[in-house]
């Protein structure tokens, strides 16, 4: 039995197939124990299976890690680095994170000067030994450590990506001790000493907190039973969503959880992929709004990484997906600033206490925003199992206003959060579309998550985008996204060449070689076999004497995909520069088994769609009479317009006045203005 768990801010979904279809369970987020709630719904999940016994294969993405690195959270963490280096965290780049703030402050280290320890050791930039790691020099560090009491520890030396060997001798003296140390030149062994070495401060940093949540999640399904069938998991297999859209065994997440930061959002963008090739369409941009967060990619078929992301201020330089994030959500709250200016997010009210018409917060948030203005269709959520306290909302959101003097009504109010909110998403979008060189005149919208389809039609006018696709199960398409991932390991390596000696089949395939089958032997240790893998490669170039570069497929001519890849990312190219190799990569893959995808009936001719109630809506200040449509009443091909509202568990659809809806053959729905 496959089950996918996508652990959000506020809500947990469950995704798994029962009898050949999908089925999906929400239940409420625990922040403070997430392994708890991992449990509940599997338990939930496999209390309907008919089998007496089920062997489980379960796939988690997870905020765990990204949780503690924004809260500051994580592992007490000692770093060992080539002496005279030990203040490379501090030091950083000369780059401003903004450049003409005068006050701007610099995220802290997460590892303070008393824990940072330098060994008498050099390794050259071209690989040779300068000055070798003594053993009388490893083991008084080792004594140093032992002072410092840390949890883990992160060994970062100079230059070891080219030669390894005094790190491999520093790991080994550390790991006898009984520590946990994460290495640079297994996670990531690339140039550019500040970003490995945050890199892999980062990942001992987060290895006692994921550690010990993969231990507590996978302990508490091997021991899960169902009373009412005595159903009993067996061989429980737990794999991990990663930031570059594959996933990864608990075992391997445990050791390099700095791979999982954005492993959420990370499903949404290969659930948001699969909707779009479903519809049909090549240019899409994915819009993920949850209840805390809204998550946003450009999709133009292939997933592209980047390893230039910045996460709590601080670079994260192994893969992951282009995916930009805001704090813009359903449970995001407005607040009144100094100025008397209405502000939305990046607070959130959370699982706990949650909006105010879930009966226990206080705050407006954006879902009590469309809650007053009846776009809620007036069932409650999770198919009416969730109620809604819409009186609760309008009582505290009116002493909101009577505070500020800034609205005359709760409902203007209610659409005033809605406009701030839609105008936050609009920037996130500009942000990976129009200040890259794309136009998103070109591009659809895949909408999903809880809230997406609220806001979709309104942010794809604003960007005079052609359509929206709503996916089905829209609010855990990021679990279905997790579901149909693939095992993938990312393999990278430094080698600074000339782009024009190496830029044929020939060369790039000896360079490539040791990668591959480095591939090979990480997918065969997972079960995989030579027809269920593939490889991808590429590399990093950049003209000589640049400080950043760009990823280009190694197919081909490079060296002319580099230049076409330059002039759309910053508008001109240099035929007459010389280009160089900086990076060689290899994207290995191992190919599970998919969901199968099922076609919607059709309705009858003699059938008609049905109106199942009619419900009163704000739009632009006016009362308008919409349509109420139950999702799992609709069938291929049936039509409507707006202003209509799509009910279904696990999300709620907006269509406004000026759109209009298609069901396509799978069962999504294509939205196009009027």
């Amino acid at each position: 039995m496959r089950i996918a768990i996508d652990s959000g801010g506020t809500f947990t979904d469950c995704l798994f197939v029962q009898n050949g279809k999908l089925q999906i369970i929400k239940i409420a987020s625990r922040p403070d124990d997430p392994a708890e709630a991992i449990a509940a719904a599997v338990k939930l999940a496999t209390g309907q299976a008919t089998e007496t016994e089920a062997i489980l294969d379960l796939v988690c993405g997870t905020t765990v890690g990204t949780n503690a690195l924004l809260e500051k959270r994580g592992g007490r963490v000692a770093l060992v680095t080539t002496a005279g280096f030990e203040d490379l965290l501090e030091i950083g780049r000369q780059a401003r994170p903004k450049l003409y703030d005068l006050f701007v402050q610099r995220a802290d280290p997460l590892v303070p000067s008393l824990r940072r320890f330098g060994v008498k050791e050099r390794i050259a930039a071209d690989g040779s030994i300068v000055q070798r790691l003594a053993a009388g020099d490893a083991a008084q560090v080792l004594r140093r450590i032992k002072k410092v009491n840390p949890q883990s520890v992160a060994l970062c030396f100079l230059f070891s990506f080219l030669n390894s060997r005094h790190e491999k001798l520093m790991a080994s003296v550390l790991r006898a001790a009984g520590y946990s140390v994460s290495v640079s030149h297994e996670i990531i062994p690339e140039f550019r000493e500040y970003e490995r070495t945050s890199t892999t401060v980062i990942n001992a940093y987060l290895t006692p907190v994921m550690s010990g949540y993969l231990r507590d999640t996978t302990a508490r399904i091997a021991k899960l039973s169902s009373p009412r069938a005595q159903k009993k998991i067996t061989a429980p297999r737990v794999r991990i969503m990663q930031s570059n859209g594959g996933i990864i065994s608990a075992a391997q997440a445990a050791l390099e959880p700095v791979r999982t930061i954005l492993s959420g959002p990370a499903g949404g963008v290969i659930g948001a992929t699969h909707a779009a090739k479903l519809a049909g369409l090549k240019k899409c941009i994915s819009f993920d709004m949850g209840g805390t967060s809204t998550d946003v990619a450009l999709l133009t078929g292939e997933l592209h990484t980047t390893s230039e992301a910045i996460v709590a201020g601080l670079p994260v330089a192994v893969p992951m997906l282009e995916i930009h994030t805001v704090g813009a959500g359903g449970g995001s709250l407005a607040r009144f600033d100094e100025g008397g200016a209405l502000r939305v997010g990046p607070e959130s009210s959370g699982a706990v206490p949650g909006p105010i018409c879930y009966g226990r917060g206080t705050n407006p948030t954006v879902t009590d925003a469309h809650a007053v203005l009846g776009r809620l269709g007036g069932e409650g959520l999770l198919g009416g199992s969730f109620s809604l306290d819409i009186s609760r909302a309008r009582a505290f959101m009116q002493k909101q206003i009577e505070k500020s003097c800034a609205f005359r009504t709760v409902e203007q109010f209610a659409a005033g959060i809605i406009a701030v909110a839609n105008a936050v998403m609009e920037k996130a979008i500009r942000v990976i579309s129009v200040e890259r060189g794309h136009d998103t005149r070109d591009y659809s919208l895949v909408a999903f998550g809880g809230a997406g389809g609220l806001h979709a039609c309104d942010l794809a006018a604003a960007l005079e985008m052609r359509s929206v696709v709503i996916p089905v199960f829209p609010g855990g398409l990021s679990a279905l996204g997790i579901l149909r991932a693939d095992v993938v390991k990312e393999l990278s390596q430094t080698v600074l060449l000339s782009a024009e000696e190496n830029h044929h089949r020939d060369a790039l395939e000896a360079i490539l070689r040791p990668l591959q089958m480095q591939g090979v032997r990480i997918l065969e240790a997972e079960g995989f076999q030579g027809g269920s893998m593939k490889f991808r490669h590429s590399l990093d170039m950049r003209y000589l004497g640049q400080a950043y570069e760009l990823n280009i497929p190694a197919a081909g001519d490079v060296v002319a995909g580099f230049h076409r890849a330059h002039e759309q990312r910053y508008g001109y190219h240099n035929p007459n520069a010389k280009v160089e190799i900086v990076n060689v990569r290899c994207r290995a893959t191992g190919i599970t088994e998919k969901p199968r995808t099922r076609k919607l009936a059709t309705r009858a001719r003699s059938s008609r769609l049905s109106t199942a109630r009619t419900v009163q809506l704000e739009f632009d200040g006016q009362r308008r009479t919409a349509a109420l449509h139950h999702r799992e009443a609709l069938r291929a091909g049936d039509k409507f317009s707006g202003p209509t509202i799509i009910l279904e568990y696990s999300a709620t659809t907006l269509i406004p006045p000026d759109w209009k809806a298609r069901v396509d053959e799978y069962g999504q729905l294509l939205l196009t203005p009027k």
